[in-house]
């Protein structure tokens, strides 16, 4: 059985090398590429830049500086619970990294919402320009989270007989996603499948 200081060295180990992952990808794309500007790595893989305005999937439900709040908050939750998982040291080390993914991930797209807006400029029809002399694109907590992973791994056309969408596009994954993303949705994944009985049983006391 590993010891704390095992477990911790481990989380803390994951949240800087997925951050470190996570924010020198959006930092390239967001200083080489323009908005929707695409480079084809494969057929099925390309780096497509966007920015996402809201929350997954570009839904906007609720204000840009309320959903920061709501994200910072959220981190400071996971934090607490992270803590009190390697104090207690009672958790499988496989639970506590899947937990320290998703604080990565969570951090990793508040840094884009809090400080991109105030350190780049803008990206539409030009390559963006870190602490230019203009400004930032942005205040503080209404940054746009970049995204850039784009896996459009069938392109077809519905059949003329399908109904509603006959004949047109049809794209399969259309997402677009970023590290931070995929950090949080693939732990949550392996949490669901390997330890749904963790997640349920409140160990916590």
């Amino acid at each position: 059985m590993q010891t704390k200081y095992q477990k911790t060295g481990g989380a803390i180990a994951i949240v800087i090398l997925l951050l470190i992952l996570d924010q020198t990808l959006k930092i390239w794309v967001k200083t080489h590429m323009q908005l929707h500007e695409s480079i084809h790595i494969f057929s099925w893989f390309q780096l497509y830049f966007t920015e996402n305005p809201g929350m997954a999937f570009g839904m906007e439900i609720i204000s840009k500086w309320l959903l920061s709040v709501c994200r910072i908050v959220a981190v400071i939750a996971i934090a607490w619970y992270i803590f009190r998982l390697l104090k207690q040291n009672t958790a499988p080390f496989g639970y506590i990294a899947c937990i320290a993914m998703i604080f990565a991930g969570a951090v990793g797209n508040i840094i884009d919402c809090v400080c991109y807006g105030v350190f780049f400029d803008h990206s539409y029809g030009q390559i963006a320009t870190f602490l230019s002399g203009g400004g930032g694109y942005a205040p503080m907590l209404h940054g746009k989270v970049v995204d850039m992973l784009y896996f459009p791994l069938i392109q077809t056309t519905y059949p003329s007989w399908f109904p509603v969408w006959g004949g047109q596009e049809f794209i399969f994954f259309r997402p677009i996603f970023n590290l931070a993303d995929s950090s949080i949705c693939v732990s949550g994944a392996i949490l669901l499948l390997f330890y749904r009985r963790m997640l349920s049983s409140g160990f916590l006391k």
